[in-house]
């Protein structure tokens, strides 16, 4: 079986999980708000080839909100969105990335692990498909949990413009 890997397309808000040149599922995801760029503090989503480095939250339900990488034991519901809509809810999944590209992504102020850059989950209800994140890639909680479900630390993602 060819190997795994992920593509991200900030332009067609795409996630593709590819295996060899297979697309074989692609999701609908909101990248950064501020565009595509590698420096610290910028809240643009990096691009290049990064890897999966750390996956979190496995078995936590639907909804379940992360704070510092741990759950803080609250689920995220419609009405909950409602009240901190510009919240930068973090739920249910995080795949967290590594920049593979010294320089880059890679390193001093464009480290994309040191930006704590993720793919998580987003309020259900929360617009996908548009550019809104604060530099991470979010996508659905169904979304989230079944490309976790079949991906492994090591992964390839590379995301591009």
């Amino acid at each position: 079986m060819a190997e795994r890997r992920i593509r991200v397309s900030i332009a067609d808000q795409r996630l593709d999980l590819l295996e060899g040149d297979r697309v074989v599922a692609s999701y609908p995801v909101s990248t950064a708000a501020r565009g595509a760029g590698e420096r610290r503090d910028s809240e643009k989503t990096p691009r290049g080839r990064h890897a999966i480095d750390e996956k979190i939250g496995a078995g936590a339900e639907p909804g379940a909100v992360f704070e510092g990488r741990r759950p803080t034991g609250e689920v995220c519901s419609a009405e909950r969105f409602a009240e901190e809509p510009d919240r930068d809810w973090i739920l249910t999944r995080i795949l967290w990335l590594a920049g593979l590209e010294p320089g880059r992504n890679r390193g001093g102020d464009v480290d994309s692990k040191q930006r704590f850059v993720y793919i998580h989950g987003t309020p259900d209800v929360a617009a996908l498909g548009q550019p809104r994140s604060h530099g991470c890639i979010r996508m659905k909680s169904d979304d989230v949990i079944d490309l976790f479900d079949r991906v492994e630390v090591g992964t390839l993602v590379d995301i591009e413009e």
